[in-house]
């Protein structure tokens, strides 16, 4: 089936209010002009303030959706964001790569909900590792950073996941460098510094929008750097758009 803009898929978690997971990916793929479709990976249980549970979806399930899906369109780049357990994302990506082997990846590694509820606590290393190297790019915040790579020193943490695959690691909740994202291709790190002249708020599902907004400008043929600073634009402008934790996509 063709269609003449590119398809951007999203791997994520229904979040009923929209501000997160598939649905916050989706938003964000059309504003990128981009059709957007999702495959589930967890039905969670939550509001804008408050994350209850989550109702994992199993392997097969996953599949079952992915497969139809890789067999029928032309996917131009995936995002993926929270995902049960390493083992389920090892086997997602080795379905993608098998169908379409070189479009751009990104993984955006949700390891706690904003509310501070605890999705993940252990890594095994080489499996981590495996899913880093089929990865083009992973997004995590700085407490995401130092418990993927368990280091104390966020900067430390993002280079060492930068031995695998190219890293945004997100400065909203830096201590150190607030706001300035760092983004490490080939060890070479380059910093990324918001641009716009407004007042921003705390969003609910901001770190998948970022990592939605990167997917989407991949898929329509930026380089990585130019992706990433596209992004960053895209998400300030959503973290400006009212002052309440559920972001306007529409302007």
């Amino acid at each position: 089936m063709n269609y003449n803009r590119p398809i951007v898929l999203s791997i994520a978690g229904f979040d009923p209010t929209g501000g997160a997971g598939a649905l916050a990916d989706v938003k964000t793929f059309e504003q990128y002009s981009c059709l957007g479709m999702a495959v589930l990976t967890g039905n969670t249980n939550q509001t804008e303030t408050d994350f209850i549970s989550v109702d994992w979806i199993g392997k097969e399930k996953i599949t079952s959706q992915l497969l139809p899906i890789l067999e029928n369109y032309q996917v131009s780049a995936v995002k993926i964001g929270i995902v049960e357990n390493l083992e389920i994302l090892s086997g997602i990506l080795e379905i993608i790569r098998a169908s379409f082997a070189l479009i751009p990846v990104v993984w955006d590694p949700v390891l706690t909900a904003s509310s501070g509820f605890e999705l993940h606590d252990a890594f095994e290393r080489r499996l981590l590792e495996e899913i880093l190297i089929s990865v083009d790019l992973i997004t995590p915040n700085v407490s995401e950073a130092r418990k993927l790579m368990g280091e104390k020193d966020e900067i430390e943490a993002a280079f060492l996941l930068g031995n695998h695959t190219s890293v945004l690691l997100k400065g909203g909740h830096s201590t150190v460098r607030k706001g300035i994202d760092l983004l490490i291709e080939n060890h070479l790190p380059k910093e990324i510094e918001g641009t716009i002249n407004k007042k921003l708020y705390p969003k609910h599902g901001s770190g998948c929008i970022l990592s939605a907004a990167i997917a989407s400008s991949l898929a329509l043929g930026a380089s990585l750097p130019e992706a990433c600073r596209n992004a960053k634009d895209y998400i300030e402008r959503r973290l400006a758009s009212n002052t309440n934790l559920l972001a306007y996509h529409a302007e």
